[in-house]
């Protein structure tokens, strides 16, 4: 919006040209999101806990120590999430570009998505809300329909495309299969930070991570001369979504304020499926799937794990880990909550590094 309203006024007031650089702008998305965050987080945490009474239900298989600690928090603390990154993309990006808007349909249509569910685990006091089946199906929908979009504003050249890390010029044309191929990229992403989202701040800060790296990706490969010379496929508008990525950094960080353990929040489905297919949808339209699959390893793991455990559980009747997700294994072996979260966010940082190694090894 301010890009529209104050850039144009560049040649009566040089200051206004500071509009004109998404640098500048991805700076204000993050400031402009914290605010918002720190600002309307106590409000919001009152209004969910006045509204919830015994906050989330609590696994009664899960680690012994959530019954104690855990109870009475009030979930669905993506909303203020998703408030912050409305508000300040809307703000501070330019509304032109489509990208933008695809991306905002994703997250808050899987944010939705994520507060229906969280709606009915409050009202069945329940952890189980809507069936596997039912929130797949939205998914798939909702992924779907961002996906067409994309296709239709990417160069007929990389519209249907998928790059890999590594390797300068190859690209491999999905052509249709491209589709499954996408929806697959962000319902999985989706999916498996919510699988993440186990523990307080266990899931903010990977989000936060690889949001961040992102915002660097998306930057260059928007950008045609970065592009050209790290050798990258030059994808259109992308640099655009740096906006979008600073305000999810600056929500995430003035979430974790407040989700910091012991947490006064839990940002339930409502969050954890909004970022998780905001970052799929991102890397599709960056052509960097397969680098969000390292960027993102920890997604990965935590996901692996649950279908390893259940597989296994169908063919022996045994299970591999004490408990699934994976990080419910290690408290389950004696691994304090923090330590398990401070480790678990230093195999995030390293795998981002790794993965962003994959822009210059090539």
């Amino acid at each position: 919006m301010l890009y529209q309203l104050l850039y144009p006024l560049a040649e009566q007031h040089s200051l206004f040209n500071l509009f004109r650089y998404i640098t500048f702008r991805t700076g204000g998305a993050i400031l402009t999101a914290l605010i918002i965050s720190f600002v309307c987080g106590k409000p919001v945490i009152r209004w969910l806990k006045s509204k919830q009474g015994e906050g989330q239900p609590i696994r009664s298989d899960g680690p012994e120590s959530h019954i104690l600690t855990k109870k009475g928090t009030p979930t669905m603390g993506g909303c203020l999430i998703l408030l912050a990154i409305g508000l300040s993309t809307i703000l501070w990006a330019d509304l032109t570009n489509p990208f933008v808007w695809i991306t905002l349909f994703v997250t808050f249509g899987f944010g939705g998505l994520g507060a229906y569910d969280d709606f009915l685990k409050l009202t069945k006091r329940s952890h189980k809300g809507l069936s596997g089946r039912f929130k797949l199906i939205w998914q798939v929908t909702l992924s779907l329909i961002a996906v067409y979009f994309i296709t239709h504003f990417t160069a007929e050249k990389m519209c249907c495309s998928v790059t890999f890390p590594f390797f300068k010029e190859f690209l491999l044309n999905l052509g249709y299969g491209y589709f499954l191929w996408a929806i697959l990229v962000i319902v999985g992403s989706s999916n498996a930070v919510n699988l993440t989202d186990g523990l307080d701040g266990l899931a903010i800060v990977p989000v936060m991570i690889a949001a961040t790296c992102f915002c660097l990706i998306s930057y260059v490969v928007g950008n045609s001369i970065f592009a050209n010379y790290l050798q990258l496929h030059h994808v259109v508008n992308t640099g655009e979504l740096c906006i979008f990525l600073g305000s999810l950094v600056g929500a995430g960080l003035g979430f974790l304020w407040f989700n910091a353990p012991p947490a006064k929040v839990f940002m339930g489905d409502t969050g954890s499926l909004a970022a998780g297919g905001a970052l799929g949808t991102v890397a599709v339209i960056t052509k960097h799937e397969i680098v969000l699959a390292i960027v993102g390893g920890l997604f990965v793991i935590e996901a692996v794990s649950v279908i390893l455990q259940v597989g296994y559980f169908k063919l022996t009747g045994k299970r591999i880990f004490l408990m699934a997700p994976i990080h419910h294994h290690f408290e389950k072996k004696g691994w304090a909550e923090p330590t398990v979260v401070i480790r678990f966010w230093i195999i995030a940082s390293i795998l981002a590094l790794v993965g962003l190694s994959t822009l210059k090894l090539r």
